[in-house]
């Protein structure tokens, strides 16, 4: 190994540096929201994950805000975020809502493909945009996966109110729907990139979690 190499092995961040990055911790702050609207899905507490699904969301955008605001992130903090963001975006918006869909049809087998397909769509959705990036309009091609969990905790206030049989089916179609539209062509604006957005998402999440947690008394 000569000088050069040497310095340049010397010079690489240790991989848990990046945890201390904000929008990082932003981000595994989303990814703990993840786990607890998971955890809740298979306990059938459904009205818990729907408070995790939508913090999840919030956390996603908060960390970009936060990215595009800070000072002095190099390069390899930019990179490393926007890997990290992709790694627990596929968590977040095809693993959760796959397992929300199967543990509401009491694991069901006529749920696992809608299941198979809302991760599938979510895993495709993001190789693409990790190989294509936005459109030259500055959108995205396809609907962004975060508009899925927005949707889905709102879609699942009709729980209760509908009969389950028919709520079941509603549901299922509805998560086909939107895997359809993750992997459509329409070009969708980048909402996340908006300070008025993440203010009015805020303001969602909020009603959600209140909405929610009146449920579970």
């Amino acid at each position: 190994m000569n000088i050069a190499e040497k310095e340049a092995v010397e010079l690489q961040p240790t991989i848990i540096s990046f945890v201390k990055d904000l929008p990082n911790i932003c981000s595994l702050a989303g990814l703990a929201c993840t786990i607890l609207a998971i955890y809740f899905s298979v306990l059938g507490v459904f009205y818990a994950a729907m408070i995790g699904m939508i913090w999840a969301v919030a956390f996603d955008w908060a960390d970009g805000l936060i990215a595009r605001r800070m000072k002095g992130r190099t390069g390899s903090d930019r990179v490393f975020g926007g890997q990290l963001d992709l790694v627990i975006d596929i968590v977040s918006y095809g693993v959760a809502p796959a397992v929300l869909l199967l543990s509401f049809g009491a694991f069901n087998p006529v749920f696992l493909p809608a299941a198979f397909i809302v991760l599938a769509a979510s895993a495709i959705r993001l190789s693409y945009f990790s190989t294509f990036g936005l459109s030259d309009q500055a959108q995205y091609t396809g609907l962004a996966l975060d508009n899925n969990n927005i949707a889905l905790v709102c879609i699942f206030l009709l729980e209760g109110i509908v009969p389950h049989e028919i709520f079941a089916v509603i549901f299922y179609i509805s998560a086909l729907g939107l895997a359809a539209l993750n992997v459509s062509q329409i070009k969708t604006p980048k909402l996340s990139g908006n300070p008025r957005n993440v203010i009015l998402l805020a303001i969602y999440t909020l009603g959600i979690t209140g909405i929610y947690s009146w449920k579970l008394l």
